[in-house]
């Protein structure tokens, strides 16, 4: 109390959990100098390089027929490969959030095995199904079917390595959301089809658009898997991860980084697109749980 009766003010409490003004300072540099130096300081670089003979060079870097042929075969492996993990996702974390059976831990630890397998572990795998000497292999080429070093391969690897982005997306998001909607659109008469299109997909479709842009970015970018079942054929199997790394032991390094420049700004298209949604959606993203 003060001399004339009025409550003495007092600062407002710190939160116990938040550290001193100048351990965050601290804190916040040595995070700006490692993103700096780890992750902006690389991305510039390709970029500087990428340009280092003129927009002209870049260009025909980019331009040429066997850099267009990887462009077009890194976007048609991801054409093809996201819709099937976003089907897959769905599907597998709707039984795994939904409902409750034996081996659930199992098949979440299957769904996780490609995070944990190297993957040129598992080029190798579909090399020893389908390659030429493969189990499977014979069968198919007395058939005039070609999965290894050929465009079947490549999906099936990209697919493969991305697989498990949507699930892992998905299932924290409907455990936290519960069963209690779906349950009551079927007391209200509602079948299963319609329970999720009307309940579930609308609670879910952020997350599910984070694991599409996720399982997008990674099938562009890879390279271990893809390099294994390719064979490198140049203008046909080749991705543009790998035509970049074909560019750089030519020491055609403008080329090179050229491409990696538009595989970079892919990458980065792709981040944009994901912040403007969260800032786009912002209420809409906290109501769901992201």
């Amino acid at each position: 109390m003060t001399s004339n009766g009025a409550p003495r003010n007092r600062s407002p409490r710190r939160d116990p959990l938040q550290a001193p003004r100048p351990v965050m300072l601290g804190l916040l540099a040595l995070a700006i100098a490692y993103v700096g130096i780890m992750l902006l300081l690389p991305l510039a670089a390709v970029f500087v390089e990428a340009l280092r003979n003129g927009w002209e060079a870049a260009e025909a870097a980019i331009t040429e027929p066997d850099a267009l042929a990887a462009i077009r075969l890194t976007l048609l492996v991801a054409a093809i490969s996201v819709p099937c993990n976003l089907i897959f996702g769905v599907a597998s974390a709707w039984l795994i959030a939904k409902h409750d059976f034996r081996g659930k831990e199992f098949l979440l630890t299957l769904i996780d095995l490609p995070f944990s397998v190297s993957p040129v572990v598992a080029g190798l795998i579909y090399i020893l199904l389908y390659g030429a000497h493969g189990w499977f292999g014979p069968m198919l080429a007395d058939n005039g079917i070609s999965i290894v070093f050929a465009t079947p391969g490549i999906v099936l690897a990209t697919i493969f390595v991305t697989f498990p982005f949507v699930t892992r997306e998905l299932v924290p998001l409907m455990i936290a959301q519960g069963r209690s909607e779906e349950e009551a659109a079927l007391s209200l008469g509602a079948n299963g089809w319609q329970t999720f299109m009307r309940v579930t997909l609308p609670n879910i479709r952020w997350g599910l658009l984070y694991g599409v842009l996720l399982t997008n970015a990674r099938a562009m970018g890879e390279f271990g898997a893809v390099s294994v079942v390719s064979g490198h054929i140049r203008g046909e199997t080749n991705t543009m991860p790998l035509h970049v790394e074909v560019l750089y032991n030519e020491y055609n390094f403008v080329a090179a980084f050229a491409v990696a420049a538009l595989l970079a700004l892919l990458a980065l298209v792709t981040l944009a697109l994901k912040t403007y949604l969260e800032w786009r959606h912002h209420d809409a993203l906290a109501a769901s749980g992201h």
